[in-house]
């Protein structure tokens, strides 16, 4: 019994490992590489770069084109608007103009820097071609160097400083008539625009010495005994030695004076001429006349920090003293303070006078004349003295074309001459 289970258990073991085989053998065998690299793998190939396209920069727009070629003829000019002359002057005056031109009428519309403008080049103010710089050289032994601050305004330059010069000139026909001008800022400016080159201080004592000259009378156009005639001797004084006899005349007003109460011929001389000139271009008669017609008449000067101000308080006693009730004399600069636009205003309504002639009281009719006192700012005396209920008329004419005034310049030349001989 126990032989035949020993025999069952063994047929069934035989059946299972046969089954186990069969099963395995059913099973598919996954295929192995015939090969295993032993060699470092390839690497991958990158990927392809990512790139990003950079938008195309902008065109700049046309206002934009136009707004940089106005800046740079604004910055050009403001390089020429300065006191001091340099070996790249007249390089500088010439690349300003030949820039200007180049703009279209819209480009110069947007000329702006800190001293630029439109009107630099754009402003007609006459024809530059009548007046004579009197740079020329041959001047012979005898010179009259005549000294101007200058104006840019082409009209004024001809009936003011040259007709001064002319005067001067027929006068003294054994003298050799030049000009020096002390503002270089004007000089290059009319330069620039016109073509036309006036002598500085320096060039123009250059000139005289070497040319020869021995004898050097100078006849300053200033009003005043004030800073701008101090620098001028100051200029003279370095090249004195240079010259058998130096002279310098009087300026138009004469001497200063300690006070307000000091008055002289000279200040006589030009109130009545300027006053004279004013009275007839208004129309009037006379000055009474127009003062019966409630119309007084204001002289605007330049003004001035210097001690010779005290010339401008001279000037309205020299025309009270004349009888000269509806005469008034203000300044730009308000100094004296008597002189303010304000003050003047307030004086000529305390007087009960409702009509208001304006006009210079500067030997040119130039920058200040045309805006300081004619212009259409708030800020100008015209509309200032309308804002205060006046009618204004603006006489534009500087002291230099008034005949009277010339001959007063004359017998200062005279003056000097005659010191030479003295």
């Amino acid at each position: 019994m126990k032989k035949t289970l020993a025999l069952l258990l063994a047929a069934v073991m035989l059946l299972s490992v046969l089954s186990a085989c069969k099963s395995s053998a059913d099973t598919p065998v996954e295929t192995q590489p015939a090969e295993t690299e032993t060699t470092e793998a390839t690497p991958e190939a990158p990927a392809a770069e990512e790139t990003t396209e950079e938008p195309a920069a902008e065109e700049p727009s046309q206002e934009e084109l136009d707004q940089a070629a106005a800046d740079e003829v604004a910055a050009m000019i403001d390089a020429i608007y300065v006191q001091t002359r340099t070996d790249e002057t007249d390089a500088q005056c010439e690349a300003a103009k030949a820039a200007w031109d180049a703009l279209t009428d819209a480009q110069k519309a947007l000329v702006e820097g800190d001293e630029a403008s439109p009107d630099y080049f754009g402003l007609d103010t006459g024809d530059a071609s009548k007046d004579d710089p009197r740079n020329q050289d041959d001047i012979g032994e005898n010179e009259l160097l005549v000294v101007s601050f200058g104006t840019s305004y082409n009209d004024s330059r001809v009936a003011d400083i040259k007709g001064i010069e002319d005067a001067l000139q027929e006068a003294n026909p054994d003298w050799s008539v030049r000009r020096a001008f002390t503002a270089q800022i004007i000089i290059n400016h009319i330069q620039a625009r016109d073509g036309e080159k006036i002598d500085n201080m320096d060039q123009a004592l250059e000139r005289a010495v070497a040319n020869g000259v021995k004898n050097l009378v100078v006849q300053p156009t200033h009003l005043m005994h004030g800073a701008e005639y101090d620098e001028m001797c100051e200029a003279i004084e370095a090249y004195r030695d240079k010259f058998e006899s130096v002279s310098i005349a009087e300026p138009l007003l004469g001497e200063v004076g300690s006070d307000a109460t000091v008055i002289n011929a000279d200040k006589e001389a030009v109130a009545k001429a300027i006053t004279a000139a004013a009275v007839a271009d208004a129309g009037f008669e006379s000055l009474d006349a127009a003062k019966d017609a409630g119309t007084a008449f204001v002289f605007m000067g330049h003004g001035t920090a210097h001690v010779a101000k005290v010339t401008y308080s001279q000037m309205q006693v020299q025309m009270q003293t004349l009888g000269y009730e509806n005469v008034f004399i203000g300044t730009v600069e308000g100094e004296p303070e008597e002189t303010s636009a304000e003050a003047v205003i307030e004086a000529v309504k305390a007087a009960g006078y409702t009509n208001v002639v304006l006009r210079p009281l500067m030997v040119v009719a130039g920058d200040h004349a045309n805006n300081d006192m004619a212009g259409s700012e708030d800020d100008s005396w015209k509309t200032m003295f309308e804002a205060a209920g006046f009618s204004v008329d603006c006489q534009i004419a500087g002291l230099g074309e008034i005949a009277d005034v010339q001959a007063l310049y004359v017998a200062h030349t005279k003056a000097a001459i005659d010191a030479l001989n003295a």
